[in-house]
């Protein structure tokens, strides 16, 4: 892996200008700084769409120039899980540097820049008590034993984070990794191996229903809260799919963005680094499953570009999305192209095929403190067993050092701008008018998408949600001798063209418009 530019615990971003120095992931206040000095330039729109119940708001940008919603857009969105704060920083400077460095690209397209839909959770990471929380501010009855809240996590050790414990018992499905002492693994009893522990999250049995940390002091997470395969009764889900105000108040906004045709969410699940994979028979069912064959090779295009683009390799990164979560609700209930991925990966070791192993030898080759290790503590719950507390430190595992996060900012912008100089791009060619007699012309054009992208998603040519290619002549009813007032299509393929032919009575002029707020449009006028 390519070595990181930036070294030193400060680096400095352009922000409207001036050198932003930022030694670790910013607060919700800064985060806020930022997003109020951005909507002061005028080429961005900053609104918010809601406050959570703890008061945090929920915001977007709107970055563009001209008619913003009549050009093809990307949506870049953060946050959507609270434990994952690079993924908020990498939407506010993919932001940043955009006004900042690449202003033409505003011209052609419009961007929507979602910077944090988990506020209430991310704020766990500045907290006295860190631990990688999901959920936003309800109360929820996680465990649905009639009492919210009940039962969350424990501080047994007073290092104010939330690690592991283990509790020693020959009947446990948990042995040392022979990878790493300090990694636990479940036994392989297929192979002989015996257990030696039973683990849990750092808590208390406080219910005493004989299960720890099974009802969190904390709500719903946003990316388990969406309606595509929504985890019913599963904890930190909902009642219900989008029963959260945030929730909510994206999918209304989003429905009112015709423009958007492609999604880039930095989140866990990862269809970038590597593709997603067809499957005939999922994609076949009434309830579609499987991503659609052209969407696939869309797919494999833009993961190719992205790997040359981004210097990281992912490490066993096979998280393709799971259930109610916001990258596939993008594509299999939106209908948009919708790439998601972590930003960020631990280098892989030679000889480590576990997660947690090959990220302690990375971190130990840098002289990273990033475990705590395994510590007797008494138990109430456990009073006559050794239980000791340890293991790796929350986040640590999914966002690196703020040193390091320049240069991942720098290359994700690259690729977000490769993906948009893809983008659909309607232009009409070959225009011919012949005159047929008695008044009468004969008009014939070319539609061409100059783009390696089609105008629709397989997914979206099949959706309500994404509208067509409309084509409209203005001549008036009783000049349009042949050829449709109104034609639509359902889409067009990467550099396809698609030839227009009308006839004309009369003299002077006629208006021919193409387009899609998602595709842009084109007009060309005709003189008869």
């Amino acid at each position: 892996m390519r070595k990181f530019l930036l070294t030193g615990l400060i680096f400095g971003a352009l922000l409207g200008g001036h050198a932003f120095a930022q030694g670790d992931y910013p607060t919700l206040s800064q985060v806020n700084q930022r997003l109020q000095k951005l909507g002061g330039n005028p080429s961005v729109e900053l609104k918010t769409l809601t406050q959570t119940l703890g008061g945090k708001d929920i915001q977007v940008l709107k970055i563009g120039k001209g008619n913003l919603d009549q050009k093809p857009a990307i949506a870049v969105v953060g946050g959507v899980e609270g434990f994952h704060v690079l993924s908020v920083e990498l939407a506010l400077q993919f932001a940043e540097k955009l006004i900042a460095e690449h202003s033409d690209a505003l011209e052609t397209t419009t961007f929507y820049v979602f910077p944090n839909m988990s506020p209430d959770a991310y704020e766990q990471y500045h907290a006295a008590l860190k631990y990688e929380r999901r959920g936003n501010a309800n109360s929820a009855d996680h465990d649905r034993d009639g009492t919210p809240n009940d039962n969350g996590y424990s501080d047994l050790n007073g290092d104010g984070m939330i690690t592991w414990m283990r509790v020693e018992d020959p009947m446990g499905d948990w042995t040392v990794s022979k990878e790493d002492e300090r990694v636990l693994v479940k036994a392989d009893r297929s192979k002989g191996e015996a257990g030696k522990y039973r683990v849990f999250k750092e808590s208390k049995d406080e219910d005493k229903d004989g299960k720890f940390a099974e009802d969190l002091k904390e709500g719903i997470a946003f990316n388990k809260n969406l309606t595509y395969k929504f985890p019913v009764f599963e904890p930190l889900a909902g009642d219900i799919a989008a029963s959260e105000k945030e929730t909510r108040a994206l999918l209304d906004y989003l429905f009112e963005q015709w423009n958007i045709f492609a999604f880039v969410t930095f989140s866990p699940a990862n269809n970038l680094s590597a593709p997603m994979k067809y499957n005939a028979g999922d994609a076949r069912k009434r309830v579609v499953t499987s991503i659609l064959e052209k969407d696939q090779a869309i797919n494999a295009m833009v993961s190719d570009i992205y790997t040359k683009t981004v210097s990281q390799k992912a490490f066993q990164q096979s998280n393709q999305g799971t259930d109610g979560d916001f990258f596939q609700w993008a594509y299999f209930h939106f209908a948009r192209l919708s790439f998601s991925t972590p930003g960020y990966w631990t280098p892989e070791f030679k000889g480590k095929t576990n997660a947690e192993a090959n990220y302690l030898a990375w971190a130990d080759s840098l002289g990273w403190d990033s475990f705590v290790p395994w510590t007797e503590v008494k138990h109430p719950d456990f009073p006559n067993q050794k239980v000791e507390v340890g293991g790796i430190k929350p986040f640590v595992m999914v966002n690196p050092p703020y040193e390091k996060v320049g240069e991942i900012a720098q290359e994700h912008t690259d690729f977000i701008l490769k993906l948009a100089a893809m983008q659909p791009k309607l232009e009409l060619h070959n225009l011919k008018t012949e005159a047929l007699g008695n008044g009468l012309t004969r008009i014939t054009v070319d539609l061409f998408n100059n783009a390696a992208l089609p105008t629709h998603s397989e997914m979206g040519a099949r959706s309500r949600w994404l509208r067509k290619i409309r084509i409209d002549i203005d001549a008036s009813g009783d000049k349009l001798i042949s050829g449709d007032k109104i034609k639509l299509l359902d889409s067009m393929g990467a550099y396809e063209k698609v030839t227009l032919s009308w006839i004309v009575r009369g003299s002077g002029n006629v208006n021919i418009k193409a387009g899609a707020a998602h595709t842009g449009f084109v007009t060309q006028t005709v003189k008869l």
